[in-house]
């Protein structure tokens, strides 16, 4: 008797919009209500940072009060500590007091932080609810919103558990960042880079020619603007055509090797865009040390970290700290290390073959390459 083997072929067709939506919350303004689905009554979940509520609490009622909806709003404390999973609980607890139907969207205000939960806590909630993204942070805007990727942290591990479950809409306010601490600009600042860094040469000298007015002005007039648009616009033209990150060998992992690791190990004293910056530091010396880039270029690529007062240098970045963090990513690459090294402004590839010594060289060189940084500052 023969045994029924059976094959299943299927495929899922994704669309998902990023905007730009200046005025977001004017009652004028039409862009939250449409990707919200806002008619007359209808209950929405709000998911929303506990300071943006705040800051902005008022405005989001007086929003769904012009067109007679109602916001149930759910408050959550933003940063690292709290992405968990019982917060994505809370979510959920929340989607069933307020009565959601499936289509139903649910609309996360905050950073990307809390737009990762929620959106772990949308794909779980009936298999499946859409949600609408309106990131206030600039690490949000450019990089954490614009995804697919859902996640919390779990047993000390970053991002742990998580799924792909892009946003229907992302609404892109510059306006959220006039009330963004410096230091927090700074945490975006360091996605723009890794950006410039493996893509965009021109988006580099952009940094290069307006980083301290970028950094003060909190990314406003048009250069903030364009600045904004072109790391966007790379960003999603890399995570377009693997969407669902078949190919583990990514560019967009730039400074994402070593600072996960770091960002979990001394959280809360380093933000993420911190971490990554650490990251990219010691890539690029890496990088020096192969032969993929020339010793002027990572200085351009430190000195432009330091003037934009990101760290580019951390005691816990100890030759063996710093093997075990890449022992972890290479597992996370399915045994593969797929470090992204800069080869030039604008350009990357990719090293197999690091070794404990290798890592050694590299701190070695890092610092020598920071003396030379701080010697063209002079």
């Amino acid at each position: 008797m023969s045994l029924g083997q059976w094959t299943v072929h299927a495929h899922q067709s994704v669309s998902y919009r990023v905007a730009e939506a200046p005025g977001l919350l004017d009652p004028a303004d039409g862009a939250l209500a449409r990707a919200a689905r806002l008619t007359p009554g209808a209950r929405r979940l709000v998911v929303i940072d506990e300071r943006v509520l705040a800051l902005h609490g008022d405005r989001i009622h007086a929003y769904f009060r012009a067109r007679d909806a109602v916001p149930h709003v759910l408050a959550l404390p933003g940063g690292e500590t709290g992405k968990e999973l019982a917060a994505v609980e809370r979510v959920v607890r929340a989607a069933d007091a307020v009565g959601l139907d499936r289509r139903d969207p649910i609309v996360a205000v905050g950073g990307g932080v809390l737009t990762d939960l929620v959106g772990l806590a949308a794909s779980l909630y009936r298999r499946g609810t859409p949600f609408v993204r309106v990131p206030t942070t600039l690490v949000g805007m450019i990089d954490a919103a614009v995804g697919a990727k859902t996640a919390v942290n779990a047993h000390g591990h970053k991002n742990r558990l998580g799924t792909y479950h892009p946003a229907t809409d992302t609404l892109v306010d510059r306006s959220f960042l006039h009330t963004l601490s410096t230091r927090h600009i700074r945490n975006g600042v360091a996605e723009i880079v890794k950006m410039a860094v493996i893509d965009d040469p021109v988006l580099f000298d952009l940094l290069d020619a307006h980083a301290e007015t970028l950094v003060d002005g909190r990314m406003a007039g048009p250069a903030g603007g364009e600045v904004m648009r072109r790391a966007i616009t790379a960003m999603l033209a890399h995570l377009e055509p693997n969407l669902w990150e078949q190919e583990l060998c990514r560019a967009v992992d730039f400074g994402h090797t070593f600072g996960p690791a770091l960002e979990m190990a001394v959280q809360p004293a380093l933000l993420h865009g911190e971490a990554v910056s650490l990251d990219m530091a010691l890539s690029c010396a890496i990088a020096v040390d192969q032969g993929f880039l020339s010793p002027a270029d990572a200085v351009r690529v430190l000195r432009l970290l330091e003037r934009t007062g990101l760290p580019v240098r951390h005691e816990r970045c100890t030759p063996g700290f710093l093997a075990e963090a890449l022992a972890e990513s290479t597992r996370h690459r399915d045994g593969h290390q797929h470090l992204p090294l800069p080869a030039g402004i604008g350009k990357c590839v990719f090293a197999e073959d690091l070794t404990p010594d290798g890592l050694r060289r590299a701190v070695e060189l890092l610092d020598r390459l920071l003396a030379d940084a701080e010697g063209a500052a002079a």
